[in-house]
């Protein structure tokens, strides 16, 4: 009996164990399941019109003068003086004296050049006298005929008017090397650089200094090709003729710690393509930039660089879309009556780091009335929901087609979780991403 106890208790323990097992198994408690509720992400949104948009071009340059000139002696002397207006900086009117050169040797040689002229007339005056009493000669011995030259000495007489027509054109050679002595400025200008003093002796050919004129200057500015055929070009042409009307200019640089703008206008187009940008350059001219303003700012400088802004078209029915609203691959987001997002691919007019600018004409385009999506979204899907706030009205999620508003900053909807859509964030000195 004992033997039978011990063999078939540990069978019977186990049965029950696996009986118990088996049981809790089979009639464990059902785990409670929830759905989450379909995240709807908040999105500012804005309602697309027409509208005029006024172009605008940028470019950039520097500022170059009209005429600049290298100043050269067409003599050799050494200076005696030099004008205060003749320095760096300094500006002169037009027939100024500049440099003084010495003019001793030059007046030495107009007074030789006047001796010369006179022993010329006196050796002519002889000549011809001469040729005279010839001719008495010729007729007082009785030969008929007309007498050669040589007997009425026409040789002389012509070598001796030669002469002195010589010793008046050394003359005028000499008063004009003596004026030359005296540099005077072909135009109202400044001087952008010095390159002699006084006491130094220059030749002919010495490079005295650079100068410019100063009644206007000019920006040479590379027009991209897209925003090219809004501006007015004041093109010309082998014939003659000229298209008028040049497009106005602002310019604008930073003096100071200010900014300060200057008026232009668009003058001509250069000839030529950059062959490195593959840009044509358009030529700005603004005029008298030295004159004082009331403004206070300085005038323009040589070299100063500038940035323009070129007026063009006045564009009519268009769509002007915030840059932060564009995805990559001139994407943007709309946002249909259902609160769905519809991804549409634009192809814009003219584009800068702020806008994009779309025709309202071209069938891919978005329409007028359409929902336009401000808030950049990392990953959108076609047809997600989102919670919009449309031009300060929040929308509501209630249903596909409800439309029914809220006041401004109710975000509340039934089955839905609001999140609030975040742009990545941007490194220091970045604009907004957009994706």
């Amino acid at each position: 009996m004992k033997r039978f106890l011990r063999a078939t208790l540990p069978l019977a323990i186990l049965g029950a164990c696996g009986y118990a097992a088996w049981w809790f198994i089979s009639n464990r408690p059902k785990t409670p399941t929830m759905e989450a509720p379909p995240a709807v992400v908040r999105v500012e949104g804005t309602k697309l019109q027409r509208q005029t948009y006024p172009v605008w071009v940028r470019s950039q340059g520097t500022v170059q003068p009209r005429t600049r000139s290298t100043l050269l002696p067409e003599v050799a002397a050494k200076v005696l003086e030099v004008s205060p207006s003749f320095r760096p900086g300094g500006f002169f009117k037009a027939g100024e004296m500049l440099l003084k050169l010495d003019p001793v040797d030059y007046e030495t040689a107009l007074v030789v050049a006047k001796a010369t002229l006179a022993q010329a007339e006196v050796v002519a005056a002889e000549e011809g006298a001469k040729a005279g009493q010839a001719r008495e000669n010729w007729r007082a011995l009785g030969k008929t005929g007309e007498p050669g030259s040589l007997a009425l000495r026409l040789p002389q007489v012509a070598k001796a008017e030669a002469d002195v027509d010589a010793a008046k054109a050394r003359i005028a050679q000499a008063e004009r090397d003596l004026e030359r002595t005296v540099i005077r400025a072909p135009y109202d200008g400044q001087v952008l650089e010095q390159l002699v003093d006084v006491g130094q002796y220059v030749n002919e050919g010495t490079s005295l200094g650079q100068i410019f004129a100063v009644d206007y200057v000019e920006i040479r500015l590379p027009l991209p090709e897209r925003e090219m055929q809004f501006i007015g070009l004041p093109e010309r042409y082998r014939d003659g003729e000229a298209t008028t009307g040049g497009a106005s200019v602002k310019l604008h640089s930073a003096v100071g710690g200010k900014v300060a703008s200057w008026d232009g206008f668009l003058v001509r187009v250069e000839g030529a393509i950059d062959e490195s940008t593959r840009q044509i350059t358009a030529v700005a001219q603004v005029n008298d930039p030295y004159a004082k303003r009331g403004d206070g700012h300085p005038p323009l400088r040589i070299g100063q660089f500038l940035e323009a802004e070129i007026e063009g078209q006045l564009l009519t029915d268009v769509f002007v879309i915030p840059r932060r609203a564009v995805r990559a691959g001139n994407e943007i987001l709309l946002i249909t009556p259902e609160n769905k997002l519809r991804r549409v691919s634009v192809d814009p007019i003219i584009a800068d780091t702020e806008k994009l600018i779309v025709s309202a004409e071209t069938g891919a385009a978005p329409k007028e009335g359409d929902v336009l999506c401000l808030t950049p979204i990392p990953f959108a899907a076609e047809g997600a929901t989102v919670l919009p706030l449309i031009d300060g009205v929040m929308e509501t999620t209630n249903g596909p087609g409800s439309g029914q508003n809220r006041g401004p900053g109710d975000g509340k909807s039934k089955g839905a979780a609001p999140i609030e859509a975040k742009a990545p964030p941007a490194a220091a000195g970045e604009p907004p991403r957009s994706s």
